[in-house]
């Protein structure tokens, strides 16, 4: 009665270590198909785009705060200012 058993749980558990490898090796595929990769390098780069507007955008902000806070500062009137 043993030995089935044990036969009968090697059967299982190496039936279903088959089909977790081959879901396994089937995603890896996917991901490496070159459609998979042009799609994730094209989503990186609108990453990385929308960053640096981002930045530029923030810099221009800190830019014009500092130099109103200089003109403030020093009495020198903007540049609209006649």
């Amino acid at each position: 009665m043993r030995r089935p058993f044990w036969v009968a749980l090697g059967v299982g558990f190496g039936a279903a270590g088959a089909i977790m490898v081959s879901r396994w090796t089937r995603r890896q595929v996917q991901r490496a198909k070159p459609t998979s990769i042009a799609r994730e390098a094209r989503s990186g780069l609108l990453d990385l785009s929308r960053l640096v507007a981002e930045s530029v955008e923030e810099g221009k902000r800190a830019a014009d705060e500092r130099e109103r806070e200089l003109r403030a500062k020093h009495d020198v009137p903007g540049p609209g200012a006649a």
